[in-house]
């Protein structure tokens, strides 16, 4: 733009200098003075950073990305910069959702797929991340429009549809399965589903979705209330689904869209949501990085600050078919998998006992083993230097107590006593 409009005030310039009346230049120089004006706003707004080819781990001011590898520094993941091969898909983008998007895309993140069909409103404004100007524009175009700004690295899908319709259904399975923008994961799609819906109705869409293509997801909620909330990971066949263990206006018969009030909205807090959409994308960075432990479910009470967590196992009688054959799938695969981890098991103690127990540091600091000690000969001594003796005597010696030694008795003592029992004898 800033080129586009030095190129229109060399033009008027040009066109002052050629016009023979000279009445007609006072035009020109209105547009010029209002084209000067419009260069300088466009000089004087946000500086967008060029793209990065390589996460670099240089500590300087200018490195968007030195805190994060410092994480490879330190030992927490192993390689940092794969995160930028990995593919995640956020179903709405609203309280937690879009505050879940900004987070991975400021962690890095190679490629996000955003889905939703609403738009945003004043009534948003007590939310994280949406900006009054945006007001009017749809929830997907205004999160492409802020995450581009923050980190042009990151790749940006946005689709705004509702995935409940059986034309957004279609659309929504389409892109998980069919979209890859890495080379070396060139069909995979996506790695990872973050269900940030606020209905059972999508829930259930993204479900049956994930049921389908065996598809890894994780699914986030606040409650009515807005102190409390939950994430839960949802493994196909491994773990329990959406459908295997329904919300309790489910399994009552009850029809959600009857219990919301004319004029009543839920309770919405920024701090709450923000809590889960950390949480959520705190699990999410350790799924795809392999380290720490992800938590199979983890509640969040904001009124005394518990975190609940708990694991559930796949209902056998699951209403939902595509989560029975998963179920049958990972039956069939048990000893497979198995054999797979004790052989894995077996390695790492085989390699823990070849590893030697104290590796060298800085500090010059080693540990030997007492046995090692002993092979080498380095037995210890009680000899003391010439001229020195104990006061106290040795610990190792058994001591002997003062008059437990035997009377010394002489031989002639021995015959008198012999005597002396014949001539009782004899009597």
């Amino acid at each position: 733009m800033e080129a586009e409009l030095k190129e229109l005030l060399h033009d008027l310039e040009s066109l002052n200098q050629s016009l023979p009346d000279p009445s007609h230049r006072a035009s020109i120089d209105k547009l010029r003075l209002r084209v000067e004006h419009l260069t300088s706003l466009e000089m004087s707004g946000p500086v967008r950073r060029l793209k990065v080819q390589d996460m670099s781990a240089e500590v300087v001011d200018s490195n968007p990305y030195s805190r994060l590898m410092a994480l490879q520094r330190m030992g927490i993941v192993e390689n940092y910069e794969r995160i930028r091969e990995f593919s995640v898909a956020i179903v709405g983008i609203g309280g937690v959702g879009s505050v879940a998007a900004e987070m991975l895309t400021r962690c890095g993140i190679g490629r996000l797929l955003l889905y939703d069909y609403d738009k945003v409103e004043l009534a948003n404004m007590n939310r994280l991340f949406f900006r009054p100007d945006q007001v009017g524009m749809t929830k997907t175009d205004a999160a492409v429009q802020t995450l581009s700004d923050i980190n042009p690295d990151v790749v940006l899908e946005s689709y705004t549809l509702n995935i409940t319709t059986v034309q957004g259904f279609e659309t929504f399975m389409s892109s998980l399965k069919n979209k890859s923008f890495c080379p070396r994961k060139e069909g995979s799609g996506v790695d990872l589903v973050l269900s940030c819906v606020d209905n059972y109705e999508a829930r259930m869409a993204v479900n049956q979705a994930c049921n389908e293509l065996n598809q890894t997801w994780m699914e986030s909620g606040v409650s009515e209330d807005a102190v409390s909330g939950h994430i839960q990971l949802l493994i196909p066949g491994e773990t329990a689904c959406f459908a295997c263990a329904p919300p309790l206006i489910v399994a009552s018969g009850i029809d959600e869209r009857t219990l919301k009030r004319e004029g009543v909205c839920a309770a919405s807090l920024p701090t709450t949501m923000g809590v889960v959409a950390g949480l959520l994308v705190q699990n999410t960075l350790k799924f795809l990085l392999k380290f720490g432990h992800v938590s199979p479910y983890l509640g969040y009470n904001s009124l005394k600050d518990f975190f609940p967590t708990m694991e559930m196992k796949p209902n056998p009688q699951c209403s939902n078919a595509a989560c029975l054959e998963r179920q049958e799938e990972y039956f069939l695969a048990k000893p497979a998998r198995d054999a797979a981890l004790k052989a894995k098991m077996e390695a790492e103690d085989l390699s823990a006992t070849e590893v030697s127990l104290h590796a060298d540091n800085e500090w010059h600091i080693s540990v030997v083993d007492d046995n090692e000690l002993d092979s080498m000969g380095a037995a210890s001594t009680d000899a003391l230097p010439e001229g020195l003796v104990r006061e106290l005597p040795s610990a190792d010696e058994p001591q002997k107590l003062p008059g437990s030694e035997p009377p010394l008795t002489s031989i002639d003592d021995l015959e008198d006593l012999r005597r002396q029992l014949d001539a009782l004898n004899s009597n």
